[in-house]
Parts: C-alpha cells; structure tokens; sequence
C-alpha cells in the first residue's frame, strides 16, 4: 500500500519513522511519501517533500507573520497528495496544519488516519466536530484521551505510547567516557540542557537555562542541539562569552548521563522521565504576562507536561510564564542535585508513570490498526 504521513515537529518525526519502520515490516510493498525530517527519510528510504523545520511555527503572532509560508506548504502538500495517489493519508499531531489536510484528502475520497491525537483535550476542545467528520480512525498514545472522546461518542484505539519503543528500543554500546570524550566534555557531573525544537521556543528559555547553570560551577552542563536547528542559530541565541558545548543527535545518549535535566515542555519531558533523569519542566510564551493568565483559563487541565498529566499529580515541578526565572530554575535544579528526599519522590513517581504507561511496542500495535482498517 501507499502511505502519505504528515509529521510537522521533531516528536513527530520520531513517531513517524517508527511507525514507518513497523508499516514497513507488515506490508513488504509499502511505499512512502512525507512531509516530516530526517528520521522518517531514513527509515522510508526516501527524503520528505518538505522538512519539518520548515513548517513549525508556535505562537499566534508567529503563525501570523508566516500566513503566506503555511498557506504554500498547505497547497504543496495538497499537491504532492493528488501526484502519489496515497491509500491513506496519515497525520501526526500537528492539528492546526494536519486538520486541514484530513478535510482535503477526505473531499478527493482518501482515507485518514490520526496518529497521535492532538492535545484538544487541553483547550481547543470544538476540533472534535472536525475529526469526528474529517478523520476516519483516531488513534490514541494516552490512555485518559480514549475516555475523552468517548463523552463525544467518538470511539478510537488506544495502541500505547510510542516513547517507550523508543526509549526501550535504545542500545547505546557508547561508554559515558567516550560520550565525554567524544564531545570534549570535562570530568564534572553532566546535567543537560533540553531546550526545545523550535527557534522561538530555544530563543525564549535557553538564556534563562543558561543563566541559572552560572550558579552550579561544579557540574558540566551540555545543551541538546535540536534536530532542525543548526549551531549558527546556538550560537545566536547563546550570549557572549558562554561557551557550553552542544551535541546534536545525541539526546538519548546525554540524558543517558545526566544526573538531571531542565526540560522544555513537550514529548522531551516524558523522555527524561523515562531515562530515570531528574528534571524541571520550563516553559514561556513571547505573549505578556496578563495576557498568559487570561489565556490560561481557557486550558482545561492543570498540568503542562505529559509526565504530570499521566502520572495525575505534579511529580515534576513547572515552571511556567511568570515562574520562569533564572531564581527560580536554580533553586530547583538545587533541590534535583542535593536533595536526595526529593529526587527519590520523582524517580518513584517515574516508576508509576512507566507502569501506567504499559510494555513497548506501541508502534507496532498502530501499524496493525492501520492496515486492519485499511483492508477492511
């Protein structure tokens, strides 16, 4: 079968190449074309029609500025659909652009299949309406989203979440002296530095990441180089005369060994929760501060990072909008290195998130359902 996926940030790209590579392995004649980044190119053999970085735009102001760019992706990717005659187009996350694409591929009579459900459960809640008519099969990574859309008589299949193939499917042969070694690293401890993948989100945290790390001269911290982003652009945004190393490619192997983490909000947060690594969870929006309280209200859930949503509690503390500050991240990065009482609370909380969680294979689960329903 043909398959056309549509993956717009690096999370998405990591879902999408593993859900590539189980299709890959249940349909011998699976042929793939994509909108997504370099992980899913080299699991389809083939590079995307269009990079992801080329896509992700956060923020209303910023996808306002760049009304002309999404407009002509949305038409390119609406061309290369027609052109590869796909037996289904499907989405990853990515609602704002991808619910869009699920209406067009649904009015020339394709199929379309979510995988991993957008976060409507969080605010925006009316795009039920939309993927109740747009999307033909929804499937979902969390459990409480299945109990979401059953109150709007949507039904959907939960698979698993697709993070732990990842995570448990990583086998690093790569000793921590020759990760230091490698990336010219020194002796001390290692706390990583996972700032986002996105310009605006690292433009917004990382100086603020990087000015709390001044307070900890006994630890070497290493900033994670999204995939979508070059060093220039690092380089840019670091201020002068601070001169933490940055490895690219290397995010497993660096939470690996690290003894703790600061975390921007997203998939990284799970990731590091999974890997056994102490975090603080930081998030800030280039909107004011008034204006985040009045848009806060309209956010049905009281947490922002998976690991909390999951887990029902805050096990890991956020630190959003007006609590991101330089004091502040210190202080609980503090509390991560020298307070053992606290640390022991979050890796047991990170015990009882990975059995809520379930086994690996969520990937493999999603590529059955996909080829079930599309042979149905």
């Amino acid at each position: 079968m043909r398959y056309y996926l549509i993956a717009g940030e690096a999370s998405g790209d990591l879902h999408g190449s593993n859900l590539i590579g189980e299709l890959k392995k249940a349909d011998s004649e699976a042929q793939f074309r994509f909108f997504g980044g370099d992980l899913m190119a080299a699991k389809a053999g083939v590079q995307p029609t269009l990079h992801y970085s080329q896509m992700a735009f956060m923020g209303f102001i910023k996808v306002l500025m760049n009304l002309r760019v999404i407009k002509r992706n949305m038409k390119k990717c609406q061309a290369d659909i027609i052109d590869f005659k796909p037996d289904a187009v499907i989405l990853i996350d990515f609602a704002g652009f991808n619910l869009r694409i699920a209406k067009f591929a649904k009015s020339i009579g394709l199929k379309t299949i979510f995988y991993i459900s957008p976060k409507i459960w969080a605010w925006k809640t009316s795009r039920v309406r939309k993927i109740k008519k747009h999307i033909d099969k929804m499937l979902t990574i969390l459990p409480f989203e299945t109990e979401f859309y059953a109150k709007f008589n949507y039904e959907v299949e939960y698979v698993g979440n697709p993070l732990m193939d990842a995570v448990c499917g990583f086998s690093n042969t790569q000793t921590e002296a020759d990760f230091r070694k490698a990336n010219n690293l020194s002796d001390k401890p290692i706390v990583g530095l996972l700032a986002g993948s996105r310009k605006q989100e690292v433009s917004l945290i990382l100086p603020t990441m990087l000015e709390a790390t001044k307070q900890f001269p006994e630890y070497q911290f290493v900033i994670s180089g999204a995939p979508g982003l070059d060093i220039d652009f690092y380089k840019s945004v670091i201020p002068a005369g601070c001169n933490l190393p940055i490895v690219f490619n290397q995010t497993y192997n660096l939470l690996q060994f690290s003894q703790a983490a600061l975390v921007t909000s997203g998939t990284a947060t799970l990731e590091t929760a999974l890997f056994g690594v102490p975090q603080v969870v930081c998030y800030s929006t280039v909107v004011p501060n008034f204006l985040y309280r009045i848009g806060r209200k309209f956010i049905k859930v009281k947490w922002i990072s998976l690991v909390n949503l999951i887990i029902g509690k805050e096990a890991v503390r956020e630190l959003v909008q007006v609590n991101f500050k330089t004091e502040i991240v210190a202080a609980e990065l503090a509390k991560l290195l020298k307070d053992e009482k606290y640390k022991s609370q979050m890796l047991a909380d990170y015990a009882y998130l990975r059995q809520r969680m379930g086994s690996p294979g969520a990937s493999g689960q999603a590529a059955k359902a996909i080829i079930k329903f599309l042979s149905a």
